[in-house]
């Protein structure tokens, strides 16, 4: 049951543990583009922008939202391209063996923070990897990698 005690844990998942869960997912994008020799930009966040630096925009609700968006792989294949979208879930998944090993290895103490991490880590998975449309141009990552199966669609998604 959610009581009063639970709210400490819950801001804390919402204001630092899915902002780390997101920032973790598009670095497995962000990793695959920079593999592959293509050009990027990475939002962190809606709203206004707060600052930036390289290809990095951080704005002003920083839990909420983030995306990245790619140009021209020097590597231009159907399979640079599967690991780009595919990327952001690899990362993910690699981070949930991470924390759950540390624990396994008693460098971690079994925590609520680690629990929630892993929790919606697998939270962030499913829905990138459940095929739908969010709007007629941003696919999530399995509609992106479906359309580039199916229609050899090579283009960032959100252009």
């Amino acid at each position: 049951m959610f009581t009063l005690s639970d709210i400490p844990i819950l801001l804390v998942s919402l204001f630092i543990i899915l902002p780390l869960i997101t920032i973790i997912h598009q670095a497995g994008h962000v990793f695959f583009v920079w593999i592959f020799g293509g050009k990027l930009k990475f939002v962190i966040g809606a709203g206004k922008r707060l600052f930036g630096f390289g290809p990095i925009e951080v704005r002003r609700i920083y839990f909420w939202h983030s995306f990245f968006q790619f140009e021209e792989l020097k590597h231009d294949t159907t399979l640079s391209h599967f690991l780009v979208f595919i990327g952001g879930s690899l990362f993910n998944f690699i981070s949930i063996l991470i924390v759950n090993g540390l624990i396994l290895m008693d460098i971690f103490a079994p925590h609520i923070f680690y629990y929630n991490f892993v929790y919606f880590s697998i939270y962030y998975i499913f829905f990138a990897l459940f095929p739908a449309r969010y709007s007629k141009d941003h696919p999530s990552d399995m509609m992106a990698i479906i359309d580039l199966l199916k229609y050899g669609k090579r283009c960032d998604p959100l252009d």
